[in-house]
């Protein structure tokens, strides 16, 4: 704290010099209080409260386990490193997919296979891609994740924050032109739908809508029904209108079975 003893200051140019700088100082104040009040984007925080209501820090460092169409993948993460595998059975035996955070491999019959590089991006993409979806909304605070809220909406009388979100190039994977839309339910917290479009085999645009929420260990899953628009030309940002219109047909089930979860210790 500064104390100003007046009598010191010899002339009016010293002391209108020590009120400007009072002036820009309180400014300088007035403006960091304004604009730590508007720092909390409002998709950043409806993100973060679905994360911590779908298992928040329990994410962080835990092995789950899940059967997803006749595939077994695994997911281990602690502090940051993370192991995902894939195993299934094929014509050439049994086939174990190993993705770190800096390589990807293939195992047949426990020996390491010689794969093309554009095979083994394609085989990341996709062992990613289920896990990335049956974690989620965990994987939304990505480094690659650009988010940007929308809109408050309603779905069947509920409320919802509608967030958009798109990936940098740098981190985002192979995918990273799709653009996904997600609904928060505004009082649970919890992610009910999403949508998104897509580029690759043509491109196109899908809704899914959550069901058979369950908590395992703390940590939420559910499953998801899967639509796809009645008409060829339907847009993403078509897809909340069309599903309230019943304009959208079923295209599949997403169905997480047999899932084992492992809470890890802090490293």
């Amino acid at each position: 704290m500064v104390t100003l003893d007046l009598q010191l200051i010899k002339n009016r140019k010293e002391f209108k010099l020590l009120l400007d700088i009072m002036k820009f100082l309180l400014y300088i104040f007035i403006v960091t209080v304004f604009m730590s009040a508007c720092d909390e984007d409002p998709a950043q925080k409806a993100v973060d409260q679905s994360i911590a209501e779908h298992g928040g820090e329990l994410f962080q460092n835990v092995h789950i386990e899940f059967d997803f169409r006749n595939r077994h993948y695994v997911s281990h993460r602690q502090e940051g490193i993370f192991t995902y595998t894939r195993e299934f059975p094929d014509s050439s035996g049994h086939i174990k997919d190993v993705l770190t955070n800096d390589r990807f491999h293939r195992e047949i019959n426990g020996g390491l296979a010689k794969i093309s590089e554009e095979r083994a991006k394609a085989f990341t993409n996709s062992v990613n891609s289920v896990i990335y979806f049956a974690l989620l909304p965990y994987g939304l605070n990505d480094r690659a994740v650009i988010k940007k809220y929308i809109k408050e909406t309603e779905i069947k009388g509920k409320k919802y924050d509608l967030i958009k979100v798109t990936f940098q190039e740098d981190g985002g994977g192979k995918d990273h032109e799709d653009v996904f839309l997600y609904w928060i339910e505004k009082d649970s917290h919890t992610l009910d739908y999403f949508a998104y479009s897509y580029e690759t085999d043509g491109g196109g645009v899908r809704f899914r809508e959550a069901v058979n929420r369950r908590a395992v260990e703390g940590i939420t899953f559910q499953d998801y029904i899967n639509y796809e628009p009645k008409t060829p030309d339907a847009t993403l940002e078509d897809m909340e209108a069309l599903y309230k219109n019943g304009q959208l047909k079923k295209l599949s089930d997403i169905i997480l079975e047999n899932i084992e979860v492992r809470l890890l210790p802090k490293t």
